[in-house]
């Protein structure tokens, strides 16, 4: 059975195209976040517009965290990505 043709056995393309492939992805996980800080800023706008003390940092204090007793507020993600 010949070889494929589809894969690359010469150890120094391979890796130029994984470094290249990792560059890409390093770029497109640069533009997610800042469009996750985006998001969170302007939902933070929102919130403050609206009058809520809540965050994406945690509730002001002395109020329940989400899910807790008494606390009526839609839930929201208060982890922050690195």
């Amino acid at each position: 059975m010949p070889p494929s043709t589809d894969r690359q056995t010469d150890p120094v393309a391979v890796s130029a195209s994984l470094a290249a492939e990792a560059a890409l992805l390093e770029g497109r996980l640069s533009l997610l976040r800042e469009a996750i800080e985006a998001v969170d800023a302007r939902i933070d706008a929102v919130s403050e517009a609206l009058g809520l003390r809540y965050s994406v940092t945690g509730p002001a204090e002395g109020e329940p965290r989400s899910g807790e007793a008494g606390d009526t507020r839609p839930g929201r993600s208060k982890s922050r990505r690195p």
